[in-house]
């Protein structure tokens, strides 16, 4: 879309230091360039050298964006030096810390804006950065946050911030949430941690975020209509109609260097990983990943890998650091598990590839944690998924894909592990749990054919919808529109 030759319009986008959260904004800033405009994005200077290579190509192939750098206030918050997102905490005991210094960034960005030329048109910003509430009203600059998840979850959790049905209820007593198109049910023990607190829980943070949720001008959702449709319609009614779907945001990443550095550089070669899955069946491999922050017990990883194992697939199991690693490190040598599973098996210690592995034809099955982003990954992907849940909203993304998408299976997991205590977490999910799971979705029969089908339809709606002329394509139309309007109208006024 060519936006008029006096309209100088410049988002500012401001992410939340966490990888789940500052990945698809950075996909967000290519979409809105796309489209005209110039976007700057505002990060620390880690997060900066995180995604340098991804926006100096864009910029490179003409796309007005800029990344401004902010200095983290780690050692005021009590952080130790490096910590400028949430996988960079030696330990999740520091997350109190973290969003202190989270808070700490409004007054040096306050000073940034007034700085800024052409001026801030809009902030879209990340919910969880409610001191942007207090700036825009400054500012006058209209607010728009993005909070990460599914209009089918956003729904889900105003359904229960409003019924409080989940307070009436035993914790492990399976209740319907009220006002939603379809029957869902969930017990408490499967639900965020505003519903379900952990020990570590940050509730008066959270509070900040409730308060400042129904100031912003609107929401911008990373998904897409035809995925959730009833979801989006109820959404927009809860929100007063300003509500854009304008994912997946994943499918920016249009070629294969920015989708193997998305998010960070790649822990394994990426030939060489490419290469493995050259040499496997369309179809047959299994990718393994529980995400950022989902760090698996000892025993759970174990149950993972033999899960793994005793299947008759080929895998990609992706192991992330952690504070118990050097545990797993050491079953895994004297298990002879990597010797052991050599002729089909993969491990990727770090950061993978995700995106670019999921697009690969050797893969037919996607084994995640259900965040949203992987969730919504491994749908334009076409892929079906094994469900395994482990935080946070993820107990929800799983009911939209095994429930209301059909499109996967769980491994059996039934209680939510917050952040910081995963010892907690031991044998929950067994290895038989796993198998099972990998062989209803990717072996033969009746079951496993429709699941895939579905799969491979809903990943040829996810990109058509990002395609001149599609739902996405013009959700994003109309959000840039409707903030030229709105600049437009401020001048008149003037």
């Amino acid at each position: 879309m060519a936006l008029p030759a006096d309209q100088h319009l410049n988002f500012i986008l401001i992410p939340l230091m966490a990888p789940g959260h500052t990945i698809p904004m950075i996909d967000m800033a290519k979409l809105l360039a796309k489209h005209g405009v110039s976007v700057t994005v505002i990060v620390t200077p880690l997060n900066a050298a995180r995604f340098s290579s991804v926006i100096d190509r864009a910029v490179s192939s003409g796309l007005s964006i800029r990344l401004l750098q902010i200095r983290f206030p780690s050692s005021e918050a009590g952080l130790p030096p490096g910590c400028e997102s949430a996988d960079s905490l030696p330990s999740y005991g520091l997350i109190r810390n973290f969003f202190e210094a989270i808070n700490l960034l409004q007054k040096p960005v306050e000073e940034m804006l007034k700085e800024l030329d052409p001026s801030p048109s809009c902030i879209i910003c990340d919910k969880h950065l409610p001191w942007t509430a207090d700036t825009c009203m400054k500012f006058q600059i209209p607010r728009i946050i993005f909070d990460g998840m599914s209009c089918f979850t956003q729904l889900v959790m105003h359904s229960l911030y409003t019924s409080k049905i989940h307070e009436r209820v035993p914790p492990t007593e399976p209740f319907v949430v009220p006002g939603l198109p379809d029957r869902i049910e969930f017990t408490r023990l499967q639900l965020p941690g505003i519903f379900n607190p952990g020990s570590m829980d940050v509730g008066d943070f959270r509070e900040q975020v409730r308060k400042t949720e129904p100031l912003a001008y609107g929401v911008v959702v990373n998904s897409f209509e035809e995925l959730e449709k009833s979801y989006v319609d109820e959404f927009r009614k809860v929100k007063g109609g300003k509500v854009w779907s304008i994912g997946p945001l994943s499918l920016c990443s249009n070629d294969d260097l920015d989708k193997a550095q998305r998010g960070n550089q790649a822990s394994i070669d990426t030939e060489q990983c490419l290469k493995w899955l050259d040499n496997r069946n369309p179809g047959s491999v299994v990718y393994a990943c529980l995400g950022s922050l989902g760090r698996l017990s000892p025993g759970q990883f174990i149950e993972l890998a033999l899960g793994l194992e005793s299947s008759t697939h080929p895998f990609i199991l992706v192991l992330k650091g952690g504070p118990r690693s050097e545990e797993i490190e050491k079953w895994i040598l004297d298990e002879g598990f990597e010797e052991r599973i050599k002729e089909r098996g993969l491990l990727i210690r770090g950061w993978a590839p995700q995106v670019l592995i999921l697009s690969h034809p050797s893969v037919g099955g996607f084994l995640t944690h259900c965040g949203w982003n992987s969730t919504l990954e491994g749908i334009s992907a076409g892929l079906p998924m094994i469900t395994w849940p482990i935080f946070a909203e993820q107990f929800l993304n799983e009911k939209l894909v095994v429930q209301i998408l059909e499109t996967g299976v769980g491994v059996g997991a039934q209680t939510v592990t917050h952040l910081g205590e995963d010892e907690k977490n031991e044998n929950k999910v067994m290895m038989d749990g796993i198998k099972h799971a990998i062989e209803r979705v990717m072996d033969e029969g009746k079951e496993g054919y429709e699941i895939r089908k579905r799969a491979q339809e809903i990943g040829e709606m996810a990109k058509r919808s990002v395609e001149v002329g599609g739902s996405s394509y013009l959700n994003v139309t109309m959000l840039i529109q409707e903030i030229a309007q709105l600049g437009k109208s401020k001048k008149e006024i003037a």
